[in-house]
């Protein structure tokens, strides 16, 4: 701790308001928006003593940035903005603007219109009101009326951008904040309204903006105000041209707002550098970076991943060699071309923002490491950019990498910023330490829950928050309002899902299957990603599925709607997932090497072999799962099972805990039973046979959809045909000695009075033959095996009982044949 009273130490007066300011902001983000948080609240955190009231003003915007403010009461309002504290209007004012965000809220205009006089009456009271709460006043009409295009706000606006100095000491200091926060404004107000601003076409809001950036005449002032600045300046002479170095920021920043994304080549053309070096002298090197990264917001779909497409933004002049007999000012080239790399690369972060593209982040790492050699050697080429100019790209190179790995925490950014705030020496200032603590700051958004979105009002929170000039000192605010570089929260979305085991309800790893919509630029593409990880923006995404074979799948279909999905990723991202039995979380078992189902699994013999009944408490709790292991799937004195008996019933059991379909256990045991009895010619009643040919008969149409319908069936090994195999086996043991009891039964219609009459009865339900006495069709005189065939049909036979009886029908046992005539019974 460095005590700044002691005497010894140079501090400039109230050297610490706007860093106290920053720590209220910080202190305030840390409160869910989710929290129960009402008016009484606030208003009993005030702090007591008077040197709290910096950061307390920093803990209201950041309980407006939350959406908190929208419950303080207007009596509180009035209460904190009487006080005259400047602080505390301006994060008063940006918090309810904030919350507030588009809403065009009445109240909240008219509190905002009291601190702007070019919103008042002409003939109201002139209010003392402080430079920068105008600014905070200004932008916050720009939030609350964001997207709307209120045809009265854009007038004003437009004119406050080149509102000329006043009188005395009015509008003299600080008038490049004040313009760019009109600008910024302005385009938050027409916010990607490009050509369609309705009702404001005598307006001519391009032309106008095109004139405060390239510098003219003075217009005459149009509206309520124009009295308020016939009175020349006493400070500044400016005459009647546009001073474009106050205007151009604000009016650039306004087009590439009004025409974000609508891919305007006409206005884009009128951002592009000069392409004479007689031009190129006339513009200073901050603004081609505004006006590069401008030109290529608004041609949006053009923007590409890689170095080819950075370097294109740069002049045809700029480029290959150069003519010595040319007149050309080193210095000025030198610059143009970096601030253009500069601006080209913070349109390349904004276009990827949140998306962790690893083409884009490699295109800025490596201009990232171009900047930093040309700064480590003391070359001609660093002497000609000068410090200050090299270390303003490059903190923008930073912040856009952060941008595009938003809430990742990637390490070699993480290695950049240590690398950067370890440099205090030479014009290393607060400001670009500011520019590396945001990058910080954005790299692990939300503790690495939150990542940037590329909505339009996205990138418009973002472009006031990412102004590419930083304060020189901590009291700094001539450029930029220092509140604003806080707007940033209002880009950032939960987009991290963590999948839960739903039993342990513990965090674990779960293989995610994620499919993009189709657009102009790819087709429709699944990726596969483990989470926990951040999503893609969810308007580009049709499903995201959590794959097995670990876990229970589960689709959230998105083509519908995304609203769920929203609600999970607000909810702290949380999706509960379902372990599959036998397997073990990634996080014990990341190759799948020791789950029991590949344990228990030996490939060189059958599944039901290698399993061993012993390692079902593994697999399942269920006490009378594991009762059945210990007394049916294993050998014991009480209990003389054969081996065959023992290895059928542990892949029963096998089937049923890895499925997790333990209720179909006694089924397979009903089935069993009923195939042995019938194997011992021990059974009374067809009513097992019955049901057994059902569960067959389903099984045999779900098989011959196709493979992909048999995860329908509840029975899904290989023991119903192996089961189905055993019926027929007996049944044709049967039906080979007592062939003649069956040819008599259709001769004749009458059944045997003997034993056998329980079996025949058995054959007769398995294989659908009718008493055919009570038919209309026979098949007596059958003189080949179509006609067979055709009448068996008829009776409703299976094709494949059918041609069991053929022997039978012929007077052989011997198998079927064809080709001759069927003998008569």
């Amino acid at each position: 701790m460095v005590d700044l009273n002691s005497g010894n130490i140079d501090v400039p007066p109230n050297m610490t308001s706007w860093p106290s300011f920053h720590n209220g902001v910080a202190a305030g983000l840390k409160i869910a928006p989710a929290s129960q948080v009402d008016s009484a609240w606030i208003a009993y955190n005030k702090p007591k003593s008077p040197e709290l009231a910096n950061e307390y003003a920093g803990f209201l915007m950041a309980l407006g940035l939350n959406g908190h403010l929208t419950k303080l009461a207007t009596l509180n309002i009035h209460d904190y903005l009487t006080k005259g504290h400047e602080m505390t209007s301006i994060g008063l004012l940006l918090g309810v603007s904030s919350a507030r965000l588009g809403t065009m809220d009445m109240s909240i205009t008219r509190l905002l219109s009291i601190h702007i006089p070019a919103l008042l009456p002409p003939t109201s009271t002139e209010l003392d009101v402080p430079h920068n709460v105008q600014v905070a006043a200004v932008i916050g009409i720009g939030l609350v009326y964001q997207g709307t295009g209120h045809r009265h706000n854009a007038e004003v606006l437009l004119s406050e951008i080149g509102r000329p100095p006043g009188p005395e000491m009015e509008y003299c200091t600080d008038r490049e904040s004040y313009s760019l926060a009109a600008g910024l404004a302005l385009g938050m107000v027409c916010l990607g309204h490009g050509s369609n601003l309705i009702g404001m076409t005598d307006l001519n809001v391009p032309e106008q903006l095109y004139q405060y950036m390239v510098g003219g005449h003075r217009r005459a002032q149009a509206g309520a105000n124009r009295e308020r600045h016939k009175s020349p300046s006493y400070q500044i002479k400016e005459g009647d041209t546009i001073n474009v170095d106050v205007t151009c920021p604000g009016a650039t920043l306004a087009l590439a707002m009004i025409y974000l994304k609508t891919n305007n080549r006409s206005i884009a053309d009128w951002l592009k550098p000069p392409d004479t070096w007689f031009l190129l002298d006339f513009i200073k090197p901050e603004f081609l970076l505004l006006r590069t990264l401008a030109r290529c917001l608004i041609m949006w779909d053009e923007i590409l991943p890689n170095s080819e497409w950075v370097k294109s933004n740069i002049p045809q002049i700029m480029r290959g060699a150069f003519d010595p007999s040319e007149d050309i000012n080193m210095e000025t080239m030198a610059q143009a071309q970096d601030y253009i790399t500069a601006g080209a690369c913070i349109a390349l972060g904004l276009r990827f923002a949140g998306s962790a593209n690893s083409d884009a982040f490699e295109c800025l790492y490596e201009f990232a490491r171009t900047f930093m050699k040309i700064m480590s050697f003391a070359n001609t080429a660093a002497v000609q950019m000068g410090y200050y100019n090299l270390q303003t790209c490059l903190s923008m190179i930073l912040l856009a990498m952060s941008m595009v790995m938003s809430g990742t925490g990637d390490l070699k950014v993480l290695q950049l910023c240590r690398f950067f705030h370890k440099r205090t020496g030479g014009e290393m200032n607060y400001g670009f330490h500011m520019a590396h603590h945001m990058a910080l700051g954005l790299l692990f958004l939300g503790g690495g829950r939150y990542t940037l979105g590329t909505s339009n009002s996205a990138i418009a929170a973002l472009l006031c928050a990412l102004y590419p000039h930083f304060p020189a000192h901590s009291t700094d605010n001539r450029y930029h309002l220092q509140a604003l570089r806080h707007l940033a929260v209002l880009a950032a979305e939960p987009r991290l899902l963590v999948p839960i085991d739903v039993d342990s309800l513990k965090p674990c790893y779960a293989l995610l299957e994620v499919t993009y919509k189709e657009t102009k630029w790819y087709g429709e593409t699944t990726v596969e990603l483990m989470a926990p990880t951040m999503l893609p923006e969810l308007h580009l995404l049709k499903r995201v599925k959590v794959k097995g074979p670990r876990y229970w799948e589960l689709s959230i279909d998105l083509s519908k709607e995304t609203q769920h999905l929203k609600s999970i990723l607000s909810r702290d991202g949380v999706l509960y997932v379902k372990l599959r039995a036998g397997q073990l979380p990634y996080k014990d078992d990341p190759q799948g090497w020791k789950s029991l189902l590949a344990s228990t699994v030996n490939h060189r013999s059958s599944v039901v072999r290698a399993f061993k009944p012993e390692t079902i408490s593994a697999f399942t709790s269920e006490p009378a799962l594991v009762s059945f292991a210990e007394f049916f799937c294993k050998t014991s004195e009480g209990m003389k099972h054969s081996e065959d008996t023992l290895v059928l019933f542990s892949a029963m059991l096998y089937e049923c805990v890895t499925q997790e379909c333990p209720e179909m256990l006694p089924t397979y045991i009903a089935i069993e039973q009923a195939v042995g009895a019938l194997r011992r010619r021990d059974v009374l009643q067809t009513f097992s046979l019955w049901q057994l040919r059902l569960v067959v008969e389903l099984w045999d149409s779900r098989v011959l959809r196709g493979p992909a319908n048999r995860h329908d069936a509840l029975l899904t090994s290989e023991f119903l045909p192996v089961m189905k195999n055993m019926v027929d086996v007996a049944l044709d043991s049967w039906l080979k000695d007592n062939s003649s009891v069956l040819r008599s039964y259709m001769a004749s219609g009458v059944p045997p009075k003997d034993a056998q009459s329980t079996m025949l009865a058995f054959f007769l339900v398995y294989r659908s033959i009718p008493w055919l006495r009570k038919t209309q069709t026979c098949l007596e005189g059958c003189s080949s095996l179509g006609e067979l065939l055709s009448h068996g049909s008829q009776l409703g036979i299976p094709l494949r009982d059918l041609l069991r009886l053929v022997p039978i029908l012929e007077g052989s046992t011997s198998g079927p044949h064809t080709g001759f005539p069927l003998q008569a019974f």
